[in-house]
């Protein structure tokens, strides 16, 4: 019987402080050019909510941090696959920023931060391999088709996947675009699984574009022109990156359903990453026109929670995952024998989908 990577077990983290749009009502928005905004802030409020419908967002509380998330969405993955941690054979933790303490926006990396999380789950193991994976927004779904490489190759049979990552820290307060960024961590359990017939992992397809593509987000100093230092924050531009996704992901994501062998037809749900829900909605409308499925609807296959967690960057998809998972979101559920796509794009820019059957 063939081998296939299954995912046995899942968990999360969802900080406990609940910032709503109202809360930046005081806050003072700065242009590109350093320059208040013209508008005033129920105003930008009101268009940013009408473009990426999140009300609400979660931010870490002061005394934890990546690492930490990291560590309490693993350890319920691990609970949840009831597994010995010390049988893991990898852990790869996906995040962009390392470890930022609170009120100091600089990145501590080392050690990586899959070694902390080793660390706090007490692993002695000397054969589980702990290592980060910086790939943007896609970063976690990246570290599961790393995982599945790794299982198929017979190098492994047990791998621990996180994406966490702490975008309140790192988002620049006097930038429109702090406001779509928020805090959380997803893991999940991969396991290698014998079957007769193809089960988890189906197949998957990633790319990188960089030749012009390559600062659609990066890192830079803040747009207020008075800020005591030249601390670095995210930024993003949003037109080219709009623009972008909608050319690369809909192409993707349908070539990779068509490498599994099937039809959008069959995919139960596509579990995108929560970026933004104009741009999601989009994007799935244009899978749907590639295969000529106009029966589809996209509130039945998306599942959305940017509404009220915001974009947590490379927790997104996990997040969502688990959320189903746990009955959590009623209106959304995985059988036997569905089959999920997964899919992420951000900064690099990266774009990757993998196609799931459910065993």
């Amino acid at each position: 019987m063939a081998v296939y990577s299954v995912i046995t077990g899942s968990g999360k983290y969802i900080p406990d402080i609940v910032v709503k749009n109202e809360d930046f009502l005081s806050k003072s928005f700065i242009n590109e050019k350093g320059e208040k905004i013209p508008k005033t802030n129920e105003e930008i409020i009101r268009k940013f909510q009408e473009i990426t419908d999140i009300k609400e967002r979660r931010y870490l509380k002061p005394e934890y941090n990546t690492s930490d998330m990291g560590y309490f969405a693993a350890k319920e993955a691990i609970e949840s696959a009831k597994i010995d941690p010390e049988t893991l054979d990898y852990i790869i933790f996906a995040h962009n920023f390392g470890d930022i303490l609170y009120n100091n926006q600089k990145s501590d990396l080392v050690p990586a931060l899959a070694s902390r999380v080793k660390h706090l789950l007490k692993i002695q193991n000397p054969n589980c391999v702990a290592y980060d994976l910086p790939f943007g927004c896609p970063g976690w779904v990246q570290g599961v088709i790393q995982a599945d490489y790794y299982i198929k190759s017979g190098d492994a049979k047990r791998v621990l996947v996180i994406g966490a990552e702490n975008l309140s820290r790192i988002a620049d307060p006097h930038d429109i675009d702090s406001m779509i960024y928020s805090d959380g961590a997803g893991a999940v359990i991969v396991e290698a699984r014998e079957s007769e017939k193809p089960i988890g992992i189906i197949c998957h397809k990633t790319r990188s574009d960089t030749y012009s593509e390559a600062h659609f987000l990066k890192m830079d100093i803040s747009y207020y022109p008075e800020y005591e230092d030249n601390t670095l924050f995210m930024k993003m531009n949003g037109r080219k990156l709009y623009e972008y996704a909608l050319n690369t992901v809909p192409l993707l994501v349908t070539e990779t359903i068509k490498k599994a062998g099937i039809d959008i037809h069959d995919v139960k749900k596509v579990l995108i990453h929560q970026a933004n829900a104009k741009m999601d909605e989009a994007i799935i409308q244009r899978v749907f026109k590639l295969f000529g499925a106009d029966d589809l609807r996209s509130e039945e296959v998306m599942p959305m929670t940017i509404s009220k967690l915001g974009n947590n960057s490379v927790a997104t998809v996990p997040i969502l995952y688990d959320m189903i998972i746990r009955g959590e979101m009623p209106e959304h559920s995985f059988q036997s024998g569905d089959y999920l796509v997964f899919a992420s794009v951000g900064a690099g820019m990266n774009v990757n989908a993998f196609v799931y059957k459910v065993p």
